[in-house]
């Protein structure tokens, strides 16, 4: 009897209207277009404008997607995992209200919080559950909405991120595709370098955190690019080398979407040519726990059964990681 794998069956994902773009932001704060596309590789981003929806709007729309897509009845859902930074509202869950929204009501759900590699470490947890046997079928949703935390006075990360959502549906597969290897990593003395100071236990919010403006994303860019850099290129390079994997192996690189600079740098480290990267930075800039389902998304009809993927990705904590996953279907 061969053993379970936990294979990608369905893809969906989401992303809002309206179009921030650099000329846009050129109006907003002092920068430009060809300084932001050239340090980023971002041209615009998407930006949830719907008044009082939040990450769970978001999450939503991405499953309804993959449910229309693939025909998959809410109901024989077994978990809803939902990886993001941005919840609706502290301590309630906004997984367990997603399922609820989508229909998934025999399905228990919570969040899943490791910046931007959430998506990543939700892949690891939905395959564990789908290999113990115990559940078939685990609906993983990548969703932020960034533009909830970002200070659009400051330059340093108001040109970074934008808001958006995908879905992946993991089940048992016996034909040895899905998940094959994964290489997960963190380090606590980051998180200085990449963080939201206030509104946690360390210090709620009041009057003063938010007059000084203490509830937004602040980043110290040179430090997280750096550790970004060697990191991503890092991991990638191990998996393919543990699996015995030459760059003429890998079909894809789905790496997390933060920044051009990075992800040249760990196809480069891979030996992976250009036309094997999966890049969409330029049209929707970091949606943080969205990047790699979005790549998925946008990239589904490309992929083919056999596939071998690398995915790589880097967060704030810090939290990085590579996984190496077989494409278990054709679309």
């Amino acid at each position: 009897m061969k053993k379970q794998t936990a294979a990608i069956t369905a893809v969906g994902g989401y992303v809002p209207d309206f179009v921030l773009s650099n000329k846009v932001l050129e109006t907003m704060v002092d920068t430009n277009d060809e300084w932001i596309t050239s340090r980023t590789g971002i041209k615009e981003r998407r930006i949830l404008k719907k008044e009082n929806e939040g990450t769970s709007y978001l999450a939503i729309k991405a499953a309804e997607d993959l449910i229309k897509k693939s025909g998959v009845d809410p109901l024989e859902i077994d978990f809803v995992l939902v990886a993001t930074a941005t919840p609706d509202i502290p301590v309630a869950s906004t997984a367990a209200y997603v399922a609820s929204q989508i229909g998934a009501v025999n399905a228990f759900s919570y969040d899943l919080q490791a910046a931007c590699s959430s998506f990543l470490f939700g892949m690891s947890t939905a395959a564990s559950y789908i290999e113990s046997g115990r559940y078939k079928k685990v609906l993983l949703i990548g969703a932020d909405k960034m533009s909830s935390i970002i200070d659009y006075t400051d330059r340093t990360t108001c040109i970074i991120f934008g808001d958006g959502a995908g879905a992946a549906l993991f089940e048992p597969n016996e034909e040895g595709l899905g998940l094959q290897d994964e290489y997960l990593r963190s380090d606590g003395v980051g998180r200085q370098f990449l963080k939201i100071d206030a509104g946690g236990s360390i210090l709620p919010a009041s009057e003063e955190t938010i007059k000084n403006k203490r509830h937004f994303v602040y980043q110290d860019g040179k430090s997280v690019f750096k550790f970004a850099v060697s990191n991503m290129a890092d991991v990638s390079a191990l998996i393919m080398e543990r699996n015995n994997l030459g760059h003429e192996d890998v079909q894809w690189l789905v790496p997390h979407q933060a920044n051009k600079r990075i992800i040249d740098a760990t196809a480069n480290r891979m030996g992976v040519d250009r036309d094997k990267v999966m890049i969409n930075i330029h049209r929707y800039g970091n949606t943080t726990s969205a990047t790699l389902p979005l790549l998925l998304f946008d990239y589904e009809k490309q992929l083919k059964k056999g596939d071998n993927l690398i995915f790589a990705a880097f967060g704030g904590g810090f939290t990085w990681g590579s996984i190496y996953l077989k494409w278990a279907y054709n679309s």
